[in-house]
């Protein structure tokens, strides 16, 4: 296809209403405009997920990965958007029929952070948190970390988009009042809050959710158009990290929510991959690592995956599929 044929009809990018899930899409749509000019008309589609649309229970009560996609996947199949821009993380292991990821942008920091009230000390990393502290997290990774780092913390759920989260924090209302709370640092970094980072978590004792600081921008497999206006955007680095860590994600996605992580770094042609599995109490916690060629990224997440369920993993998904009464 020429430059005029892949400008000649406008881009409907599909889109959360948050203002994170609106800055990316923005960003997407600024990037693009940089790559084709003007000729190229990019809209914004604004679309409304069940994620969004029930707040009062937690992700893994109301059916967890999916939740923040699947209508936005709706609206791509039926034509009436042409790209989806998600956060990755939010995207189950396998993608709906038909649709494919494009393309992944450069990542962003991948770590979790603290963000704490005033008054506590973020000198001291997590040993800020004492005893009896109340944490904000819903996510259920998020909470079994802390459970096992710092026993004595107590965890409270908390929903909503990043300054929602905030406020809840600066500004007790009906829920307890909290010492802190845990949030991704990419999302802090893109609404430009990197002011209110605290203690950035190691990622070697505090391991991210699969692709956390990833966006990836999907469309319909059969749209050779699309496919071509956003091969240009696409971060072979972000791409390889996403394999690896997407593989280890879809062998152990089972239709449950679980506590997993999953983080992966690149140096001189190879991938070393890090992967946890922990009970929600914090115990009992599985962790491996793989090594090895950067083009082996995806074979190596699916093998450390194997690694962590035949190093007893597998029990705990068996234990949150099938709940006792």
């Amino acid at each position: 296809m020429t430059p005029e044929d892949l400008t000649a009809a406008p881009v409907r990018i599909g889109t959360r209403r948050s203002r994170l899930a609106l800055w990316q899409a923005h960003h997407v749509r600024d990037r693009l405009l940089e790559r084709w000019g003007d000729a190229l008309v990019v809209e914004l589609v604004e679309i409304e997920t069940d994620g969004d649309r029930i707040q009062d229970r937690p992700l893994h009560q109301i059916g967890g990965k999916g939740l923040f996609v699947n209508a936005i996947e709706e609206r791509l199949a039926e034509g009436d958007i042409d790209l989806a821009v998600h956060s990755m993380k939010d995207l189950p292991g396998a993608l709906a029929p038909g649709m494919i990821i494009a393309a992944t942008p450069p990542r962003e920091d991948p770590r979790d952070v603290l963000v704490l009230r005033t008054g506590l000390d973020p000198r001291l990393g997590l040993d800020a948190l004492g005893r009896g502290m109340v944490v904000g997290t819903t996510s259920l990774r998020r909470g079994a970390l802390l459970r096992r780092l710092r026993p004595g913390v107590e965890i409270a759920p908390l929903r909503g988009n990043v300054p929602t989260r905030l406020r809840k924090l600066d500004e007790p209302g009906e829920g307890p009042a909290l010492d802190a709370i845990v949030l991704a640092a990419a999302g802090l970094v893109r609404l430009g809050l990197r002011h209110r980072i605290d203690v950035a978590l190691d990622p070697e004792s505090f391991c991210p959710a699969a692709t956390q600081g990833i966006l990836a921008l999907e469309c319909r497999g059969d749209d050779p158009r699309l496919r071509a206006l956003l091969a240009p955007l696409n971060d072979e680095d972000a791409a390889d990290m996403a394999a690896a860590e997407r593989a280890f994600l879809a062998r152990l996605e089972g239709g449950c929510q679980v506590p997993m992580g999953c983080h992966a770094v690149l140096h001189d042609g190879r991938v070393r991959v890090a992967g946890v599995v922990a009970d929600p109490s914090g115990r009992p916690y599985f962790e491996a690592s793989r090594d090895g060629a950067r083009k082996d990224a995806a074979a190596i997440g699916q093998a450390l995956a194997e690694e962590l369920l035949e190093l007893g993993a597998d029990k705990v998904l068996a234990a949150l599929a099938h709940p006792e009464p």
